[in-house]
């Protein structure tokens, strides 16, 4: 049986792709330090599936991470865990620090002990489209200089070059994946998606940062994580992997299409209107990825339409409301990044 381990697995990403690996008969255990953007509802699923283990630990208990690794000897490592949200870092940036930079390289040096003698075992690093900074024309390819704008960004470009540099130093048999905007089900409502989402529900206002013109490239977590599996199977050692749908919408638009789609599951509050709040410092334009490297060498390709998309993920929250109860309020409603 191959096991794999996927850290930060009770978060958005993690917990939809440990759904996947365990339909693909995997064996999965999931290493979370169950932070505020953990929920226990995401794995609600499959947490008594018998080829699922739960882990509670930080990747920067390094000792714990090696002991976890010889224990279960991992085929493969999906390293999700990270502090993901671009407001928090500028409120507080020390936490990108330690758990971005200094939990990777924790990882890192574990899985450089375990990869002597488990040469065939990989490690998948996904960062982000976030880590080229503003791309005002085009779409930036692996090829692409790094220039991050945010201290969030700053921290994973800063992982990416570690995880290279242990690939060229060390040998490990590692490879980095940048990907898109995910949105669908089990999202943090800290982002826009999973917000306006909530707001809608709740008769709420749909806060939109400065002119609503920030366009980003909007890719469905179940593609994503498809992708990942490919790269762990296909991969080369060393590579790095845009991983994009090649779709950009700007806030405004994607606002509006989640209205359209709302409409046809309830009557709106007189309260759900579009409001322009303040810009937060150092917000980048736009975002777009060039993921023509994955689509030719594994045939691989976003299948999932923004629209189709979004009616799965708003369909989701409607029907899983329970969700948002497992969070705190303050940290779905207080507004970060403000400074």
């Amino acid at each position: 049986m191959k096991n794999i381990i996927v850290t930060g697995g009770l978060g958005f990403i993690g917990s939809n792709l440990i759904e996947l690996l365990l339909e693909k008969k995997f064996r999965v255990i999931n290493i979370d330090k169950v932070s505020y953007a953990s929920n226990f509802y995401n794995t609600k699923k499959f947490h008594n599936h018998k080829k699922y283990t739960f882990i509670k630990t930080d990747i920067n208990n390094k000792n714990k991470i090696i002991n976890i690794f010889k224990k279960y000897k991992p085929k493969g490592i999906f390293n999700l865990a990270a502090e993901t949200h671009v407001d928090r870092s500028i409120d507080n940036p020390i936490k990108f620090i330690e758990s971005n930079i200094v939990g990777v390289f924790n990882i890192l040096e574990a899985f450089k002990e375990f990869n002597k003698k488990h040469k065939k075992s990989k490690l998948v690093h996904i960062s982000t489209d976030e880590v080229y900074g503003d791309i005002i024309k085009g779409r930036s390819n692996e090829k692409w200089a790094y220039k991050p704008s945010s201290p969030y960004a700053a921290s994973k470009a800063a992982s990416d070059h570690l995880v290279y540099s242990y690939v060229r130093t060390f040998g490990i048999s590692a490879i980095v994946t940048n990907c898109s905007n995910n949105y669908g089900p089990k999202q943090h409502p800290e982002k826009l998606i999973p917000k306006m989402i909530y707001n809608i529900l709740n008769n709420r206002e749909l806060p939109i940062y400065g002119n609503g013109k920030n366009s980003r490239e909007w890719i469905y977590v179940k593609d994503h994580c498809e992708a990942l599996l490919k790269v762990f199977y296909l991969g080369k050692v060393g590579e790095f992997y845009n991983i994009g749908s090649n779709k950009n919408l700007n806030n405004i638009q994607i606002t509006k299409k989640l209205l359209k789609v709302a409409k046809k599951y309830l009557v709106l509050g007189t309260k759900v209107k579009i409001k322009f709040i303040k810009d937060r410092p150092g917000h980048d334009i736009r975002y777009a990825l060039d993921s023509k490297k994955i689509q030719k060498k594994m045939n691989w390709k976003s299948k999932t339409n923004l629209e189709r998309g979004l009616n799965k993920t708003f369909e989701w929250y409607f029907n899983n409301k329970k969700f948002y109860k497992q969070l705190s309020k303050k940290d779905i409603l207080n507004r970060l990044g403000n400074k």
